[in-house]
């Protein structure tokens, strides 16, 4: 890089801190910075292995320490964040995470909507309801379910079918709480092609999907063409592994991701056990942001 294209592209950088990059062109006449695409996106926690045990306050200050400021809540986790809360509770939780500077990105379940058995769908839906209505009441702003499986003995369309309608009631439900209903592209239904008949079933703006970083993306025609099959039904989360275990492209997934302008969280759903969470967790952040730096280079 020249002299004069390093100025350039410093222009093009501000570094916000505690895992936000901000990127824009530099207006000389109104001295202020332009943003370009991809710059909202923000990086997270998913607490399913790294934070497993840590309870709510531990959780925060470990967060806080590792700059990172948005996390999502497994459920069934030491946390406790759970539906059987008082209101009291409730109303703790959500100050716990307004005094501080990490946001509750919401809330993650396990809840499918695949069973042949209908009051086991029935059931399930009932307690997303429950998980909605929580993660509004402690400020969180969504909830993660799947999809979840194909069942050998159903036809596959009406499974398909099955899980859509469940899950355009759910958005019904969740706009009345302003709550995302967050499909994560899991289990057998982790093909992509299997996804976009799902959403194009639930035709609901309170219902995005949660892309998972599975084998399965690259699949087929590869990432990007997969990716491109449901890319207008993203939704405010994303969930990634480690970024540096594995083949998967994270590199080529962020700049999928800035080309569309996302402005949702990058979470990460570590799978490993470190020694250090904390330092593991700034290791992670910091790759990330690299990553961030490259697509906008």
């Amino acid at each position: 890089m020249n002299n004069q294209n390093r100025r350039e592209f410093l222009k093009e950088l501000t570094y916000v801190g505690g895992g936000i990059l901000t990127f824009g062109a530099f207006s000389e006449a109104t001295g202020r910075v332009r943003k370009k695409k991809g710059s909202k996106m923000r990086f997270g926690l998913v607490t399913y292995l790294w934070g497993k045990d840590w309870g709510l306050a531990e959780l925060i200050g470990n967060c806080k320490k590792a700059g990172i400021l948005g996390v999502e809540l497994r459920t069934e986790h030491a946390h406790g964040v759970e539906s059987n809360l008082s209101s009291k509770e409730r109303r703790e939780v959500k100050k716990r995470f307004s005094d501080s500077e990490v946001e509750l990105v919401g809330l993650g379940t396990n809840f499918s909507f695949h069973y042949a058995d209908s009051e086991k769908v029935k059931k399930d839906i009932a307690g997303a309801q429950n998980y909605i209505k929580l993660s509004y009441d402690v400020g969180g702003s969504g909830v993660k379910v799947k999809p979840n499986d194909l069942p050998a003995e159903v036809e596959r369309e009406k499974t398909i079918n099955q899980i859509g309608r469940s899950l355009k009631k759910l958005g019904s439900f969740a706009a009345d709480y302003g709550q995302e209903v967050r499909l994560e592209v899991h289990g057998q239904c982790s093909e992509l092609p299997t996804i976009k008949a799902i959403m194009e079933i639930v035709e609901h703006p309170n219902v995005g999907v949660c892309w998972n970083c599975n084998p399965e993306d690259l699949t087929g025609k590869g990432l990007e063409y997969n990716f491109n099959l449901v890319k207008e039904s993203l939704g405010s989360t994303v969930h990634i592994r480690e970024l540096n275990v594995g083949p998967y492209p994270y590199q080529q997934l962020m700049k999928l991701l800035a080309a569309v302008d996302y402005d949702g969280w990058i979470l990460l759903e570590a799978r490993t056990e470190p020694e250090d969470r904390v330092k593991a967790l700034v290791e992670q952040r910091k790759l990330w942001e690299q990553m961030i730096l490259q697509v906008k280079a």
